[in-house]
């Protein structure tokens, strides 16, 4: 299983242990250079091994090939480790996946394992201090495991039709990663029919991650899939659709209208707060109007969607509209929209008041 262990041989003195980072004894100032390549030595420094059998370990390469259905023991020294492995293992809490914390070392058990299990498995050390934790960056191991099966070249995806958006400000990964490191995967425009060619500066190809585009353009845009051969028939990956996206980065860009801004006792009134931005980017809203502090009952739906600006560009409206039924003398005044996003939040107001 994986790579051969390496013939032992004798261990120098004091060879297994780490050299404290703070010495007494102050050493001659190393050079820049010097000095970045010794941190570098320190943060690379794994503790993820793999158990090969009982009381044999081998430590990990930055890959390893599994033949799918195998099962793997990792272990990483320390006596608070925080793990890392493909996400979906824990949105369908698959019992197939074992973790155990011990004294010495964490252990994660992985059984009869399925080319949709391919990707990176890492794991670090805790430093806490009271309820503080933070990752201990000169503790860290990891390695890329695929799981390689003839019948499934690519790693499953739980969709038949994913959107990638292409943002000109950021590479692009269209993620058609495969199970087979040598496996042939190339890259096809749905219309017109064509392979798109690789130049490996402008788009590249990453087992691990799938094609990147590291600078989208509107002319990317359109429905793409991919393609591997590896000893046998080639297999046909599911569909993406790139969208092309320009839209500012920083808080939502806000609007706020009422339906009328004078009303009528019973009239019916409502407000609507509306945000355009980037596709992939989530907007929460909240609400200040006239009757809240009454608890006066108001009516608010929050939705979203998706709208084709042309030229390719698509951008996400939403919307969120506070709804009253019955207006009244205590719904006259400021209706507040705060709209926010990872950027910030931005306020909009209007007013409505008595016919």
């Amino acid at each position: 299983i994986g790579q051969p262990a390496k013939s032992k041989r004798p261990k120098e003195p004091g060879e297994n242990k780490i050299k404290p980072v703070n010495k007494k004894v102050k050493p001659k100032t190393p050079k820049a250079k010097e000095r970045e390549s010794a941190d570098s030595s320190l943060k690379s420094q794994s503790i993820l091994t793999q158990v090969m059998d009982k009381g044999h370990f081998q430590k990990l390469a930055a890959t390893l090939s599994l033949a799918a259905g195998q099962s793997i023991e990792l272990r990483c020294k320390g006596s608070n480790v925080t793990w890392n492995y493909p996400s979906y293992l824990d949105i369908f809490k698959d019992s197939r996946l074992s973790i155990r914390q011990l004294d010495r070392y964490s252990q994660l058990i992985l059984t009869n394992s399925t080319a949709a299990d391919t990707g990176e498995y890492s794991c670090w050390l805790q430093l806490c201090n009271g309820n503080k934790c933070r990752k201990d960056e000169t503790k860290t191991g990891s390695t890329y495991i695929f799981f390689t099966d003839k019948e499934e070249l690519f790693v499953p995806t739980p969709s038949y039709f994913e959107i990638v958006y292409l943002n000109p400000d950021k590479p692009a990964v269209i993620p058609c990663r495969v199970t087979t490191p040598s496996a042939k995967v190339t890259l096809h425009r749905e219309f017109p029919a064509e392979e798109i060619e690789i130049d490996g500066t402008d788009i590249i190809y990453d087992a691990k991650k799938g094609f990147v585009f590291q600078h989208p353009t509107p002319d990317h845009k359109g429905i793409v899939y991919c393609k591997a051969e590896s000893q046998g028939a080639p297999q046909i990956s599911i569909k993406y659709h790139l969208l092309y996206v320009e839209v500012p980065k920083g808080p939502p860009s806000s609007t706020i209208a009422a339906s009328s801004s004078r009303a009528g006792i019973s009239d019916r009134v409502h407000v609507v707060c509306t945000v355009l931005g980037e596709p992939d980017v989530d907007v929460t809203f909240r609400w200040q109007y006239p009757g809240q502090e009454s608890e006066r009952p108001v009516i608010i739906q929050n939705f979203w969607r998706l709208i084709n600006r042309g030229i390719g560009h698509t951008t996400r409206i939403s919307k969120s509209v506070l709804l009253v039924e019955d207006f009244e003398g205590i719904d006259v005044g400021n209706y507040v929209c705060i709209a926010q996003n990872l950027q910030g939040e931005t306020t909009v107001a209007t007013k409505v008041e008595l016919k």
